[in-house]
C-alpha cells in the first residue's frame, strides 16, 4: 500500500488554522511573471485548449534541447511532462522490474521512496549524514547485482545539499563501470548559492535528466515539467504518456517557450540572504549545515523525535515537515525558507522558543 505524503498532511492541516506560520511547502515565493501570464492568457484565448502531442509541442521540446546541449553539453531525446513529478512517475514506470535495486541518497524527496515502491521495485536508501551529500564513495558500498538506477537530486530537497563537478564525475565514473542509469532531478537547479550549479549529464551519457518550471518561475500549478535522454527510454515513457497524464497543459507548455529564456537570476541574492537569516538565527541552539542551493534547511531536532518537536511547533502555529518524512531517521525537521521576511521573523522566534524543552 502507498503512503500519503507526509507534506501534504501538513498542507492540509494549514488549511484549517488561522493565520498559520507556514514554512512548511516548497513552492517558490514569488508569482509567475507577468509576461508568462499573458502568453498563457492569449494562447486559451486563441483557442490553443485542446490535447497536443504527447511528447509536447514541437517549438517547445527544441528550445528544451538547444538550451541543455547548450549550457550542460548533453544530448538526448526531449519530451514534455505534467510537471516534474510526472517525469518521475513515468521514468519509474519505464524503468523498474520487481525486485529492481534503485538507490537514493538519505534523506530523499519522498516521492522516490514511494514511486519505488508503488512499481515493485526495492529502494535502498544510502546513509549521507551528517552532510547530506550522496558520494561515489559513499554509493559503492550499497551496489549490488541487483542495482538498475541511481536517482541523484542537486541541490537536494529536503537539505539544500549541493554536489560539486568533482563529486559528479566520480559519480558518472561509479555508475560507468556498473552500468547503471542516473536519473538527475535538477529541480532546483535555479537555486545555488555559493558556485555554479553543475549536472552529472555533462559527464555521463547514461543520464535521465529531469526538470521543470514549477520553482524557477513560480509555475508550480501550471503542471510543466520535461525529461531528456536516452532516446528508447524517452520514447517508452511517451507510450506511458499516452495512458496516464495523456499530454502536458496545452496553453502552459505555449507560455513555457519563453518562461525558458527568463532570467530569473534576480531572486537568487534575495533568497540567499533569507537562507542566511535562518541559519544565524538558528545556528547558536540548533545543529544545522549551511546549505548550498534550494530553499531548504534540515536542522536536527534539539529534544525528541521529529515528530514530537514538530508538534511542539504545530502548538505554537507554526508548520514544519518531520525530517522522517523524507528519512528513515527521526532526527531532523524541514525548513523551508521560500516565505515572506515577515513569516520568517515569525517563525524563528518561534524555534528559538520551543528550542528548549520545558
Amino acid at each position: 500500500m502507498i503512503e500519503s505524503s507526509g507534506i501534504r498532511k501538513v498542507f492540509d492541516l494549514a488549511q484549517h488554522l488561522k493565520h498559520p506560520i507556514d514554512l512548511s511547502i516548497g513552492q517558490a515565493s514569488f508569482d509567475v511573471p507577468e509576461e508568462i501570464k499573458q502568453i498563457a492568457i492569449e494562447s486559451i484565448r486563441a483557442g490553443f485548449n485542446r490535447y497536443t502531442v504527447t511528447q509536447g509541442i514541437h517549438e517547445l521540446r527544441h528550445r528544451i534541447h538547444e538550451k541543455i546541449k547548450r549550457e550542460k553539453g548533453f544530448d538526448g531525446h526531449v519530451m514534455v511532462t505534467s510537471g516534474v513529478f510526472g517525469g518521475l512517475f513515468l521514468a519509474l514506470a519505464a524503468l523498474v522490474d520487481p525486485e529492481d535495486e534503485v538507490l537514493i541518497g538519505d534523506p530523499y524527496f519522498m516521492a522516490y521512496k514511494h514511486l519505488t515502491n508503488f512499481f515493485g521495485g526495492k529502494v535502498v536508501a544510502v546513509d549521507t549524514y551528517p552532510d547530506f551529500k550522496c558520494t561515489a564513495a559513499r554509493l559503492e558500498s550499497y551496489i549490488t547485482p541487483k542495482t538498475k538506477l541511481i536517482i541523484l537530486c542537486s541541490p537536494s530537497n529536503p537539505t539544500g545539499a549541493v554536489l560539486n563537478d568533482p563529486e559528479l564525475r566520480e559519480i558518472a565514473d561509479l555508475a560507468r563501470r556498473h552500468n547503471l542509469l542516473v536519473i538527475s532531478d535538477e529541480s532546483y537547479e535555479s537555486f545555488t548559492y555559493d558556485e555554479p550549479h553543475k549536472s552529472i549529464c555533462t559527464h555521463y551519457e547514461n543520464t535521465l535528466l529531469l526538470s521543470g518550471l514549477s520553482k524557477s518561475c513560480g509555475m508550480a500549478g501550471w503542471r510543466i515539467g520535461y525529461a531528456m535522454g536516452p532516446t528508447e527510454i524517452v520514447h517508452e515513457m511517451i507510450k506511458l504518456q499516452q495512458y496516464t497524464f495523456v499530454c502536458a497543459p496545452s496553453f502552459t507548455q505555449k507560455a513555457a517557450i519563453r518562461a525558458l529564456d527568463l532570467d530569473n537570476s534576480w531572486f537568487i541574492e534575495d533568497y540567499r540572504r533569507k537562507r542566511d537569516f535562518v541559519l544565524e538565527n538558528l545556528r547558536d541552539l540548533y545543529e544545522v549545515r549551511k546549505p548550498g542551493g534550494a530553499f531548504y534547511i534540515f536542522p536536527r531536532v534539539p529534544w525528541g523525535t521529529d515528530e514530537e518537536f514538530v508538534a511542539k511547533a504545530l502548538e505554537n502555529n507554526l508548520l514544519v515537515i518531520p525530517g522522517s518524512v523524507f528519512s528513515e531517521k527521526h532526527t531532523h525537521f524541514r525548513i523551508s525558507y521560500s516565505a515572506s521576511d515577515e513569516t520568517l521573523e515569525r517563525g524563528v522566534g518561534v524555534l528559538r522558543a520551543i528550542a528548549v524543552r520545558k
